[in-house]
């Protein structure tokens, strides 16, 4: 894609609105359709697309494996410390009531945590995948 002008230029201007759509999808969640899950594919997309433009070497220095094999853990982790909470602020496991003195804004606070963390990790799970099969090599160029 290197002589391919008009899609690098359109991929530079489209990428940051894809995460902005990402962006809003997440904030949404509590409200309406969207999520953590969503938004997390959406990243991913983002920056799977970067990949298929510039090329998987240049996508993987703008997200290296490291941070997206930490993604997968640290995503786990808000949830699983969301759920954590619940129980040390004296509730049953993922108990939104207990995260703050007024019992909706609990819930919202809960929500919006354990859908970051499903977010973090969707996107770290899917660019894994995605890294893994884009970097096979054929088996024709395989000595």
């Amino acid at each position: 894609m290197r002589r391919d002008l008009v899609l690098r230029i359109l991929a530079k201007l489209l990428i940051p609105f894809v995460l902005v759509f990402a962006l809003y999808v997440q904030f949404h969640g509590d409200f309406g359709p969207g999520g953590g899950f969503q938004a997390g594919v959406i990243t991913a997309a983002a920056v799977i697309f970067y990949a298929i433009i510039f090329g998987l070497p240049a996508a993987r220095r703008f997200a290296p494996d490291w941070i997206v094999e930490s993604m997968v853990a640290a995503g786990v982790l808000v949830y699983g410390g969301v759920g954590m909470l619940g129980i040390v602020l004296g509730g049953n496991y993922l108990d939104y009531f207990v995260l703050a003195h007024d019992p909706v804004q609990g819930q919202h606070r809960g929500i919006f945590w354990v859908e970051v963390g499903v977010a973090i990790t969707v996107s770290g799970v899917m660019l894994k995948i995605f890294y893994k099969f884009a970097g096979r090599r054929r088996e024709a160029d395989q000595p």
